[in-house]
């Protein structure tokens, strides 16, 4: 049986790959919460110790800074988390012939391009959290190790704090939203990713060369594209009129919604090369974003 050891408990991701991974292997999973092993992702001794504790043949890392505003304040810590930490977890598999997949972001691109991003594309992030997590690419890719890295974008889940639950909540107490129009993206459901993941890895699972003969970047997005003024739209339009107070969606431009952090302002990745190299193609947002809202509804768990 292989021995999976996941980084992040509670995350989106995290949560969904606790249970996609349990059939694949046993899972330990490493988190600061003192419920398993204790990890705490800006301390190098921490992450490098429970690696050689465990002994995995797989680690999965979905832990990550996600504090896209607050990293421009906590560069360091941001740094530590994103860059610093995914390279030691990279050394450390790469010593006991593990794998290591890894999890990164469209915030690595400056969001200028006019069509779906493309692996080979150059990269330029716009701030801190996207330099953060570049720098983690990297220093996988330095290390050797056989590796996974999975570009995703616009995350959302049943869990944590995340675009599908602010809108839901804000619709309960606002008679009027006003989001921005001028960003475009592909939602992407926490499980899709976690799905995804598993199913490499169970072609993975066929042989021991599989992984590096595959290795390197991948993008795995929701298909279709939509600014996050439509998202909200599709969110809001999907709740029970009963339930919800908002009956204004008003567009707005980034400029009118500043925040710390510069966002890219086209985030749409191309999965071909995922398609090509895995057979694996993840569903339309909408789908995506239906099949998320059924299973949070009470007649989806009757």
């Amino acid at each position: 049986m292989k021995q999976i050891l996941l980084f992040g408990r509670d995350g989106q991701v995290a949560y969904e790959l606790r249970r996609t991974l349990a059939s694949l292997g046993r899972v330990t999973v490493a988190a600061r919460d003192g419920l398993g092993p204790c990890a705490d992702l800006a301390d190098p001794d921490q992450v490098r110790s429970v690696i050689r504790d465990t002994r995995p043949d797989i680690v999965v890392n979905a832990a990550a800074y996600t504090a896209v505003d607050a990293a421009e304040a906590d560069a360091e810590t941001a740094m530590a988390i994103n860059g610093i930490a995914p390279g030691i977890m990279a050394e450390e598999a790469s010593q006991i012939g593990a794998w290591l997949i890894h999890y990164s972001t469209d915030y690595v691109f400056d969001g200028s391009a006019l069509s779906p991003y493309q692996e080979t594309d150059a990269t330029a992030p716009l701030g801190v959290y996207g330099q953060s997590k570049l720098a983690g690419e990297q220093a996988i890719a330095a290390s050797g190790v056989a590796h996974l890295i999975l570009r995703t974008a616009w995350v959302y889940g049943a869990r944590g704090r995340n675009f599908l639950a602010t809108i839901q909540r804000l619709a309960r107490e606002r008679e009027q939203l006003r989001i921005v129009n001028d960003q475009i993206g592909a939602p992407t459901w926490s499980r899709s990713i976690a799905e995804a993941t598993s199913q490499i890895l169970a072609q993975g699972a066929l042989t021991p060369d599989y992984l590096r003969a595959h290795q390197g970047i991948y993008h795995l997005t929701c298909q279709g594209q939509c600014t996050w003024y439509e998202f909200a739209r599709a969110i809001v339009e999907a709740m029970d009129p009963a339930e919800r107070r908002a009956n204004v969606i008003e567009p707005i431009a980034t400029a009118e919604f500043p925040t710390p952090a510069k966002r890219p302002a086209y985030s749409v990745l191309s999965n071909k090369k995922l398609s090509q190299a895995f057979g694996i193609t993840l569903p339309d947002w909408r789908d995506a974003l239906s099949l998320c809202l059924e299973d949070l509804s009470p007649k989806g768990h009757s």
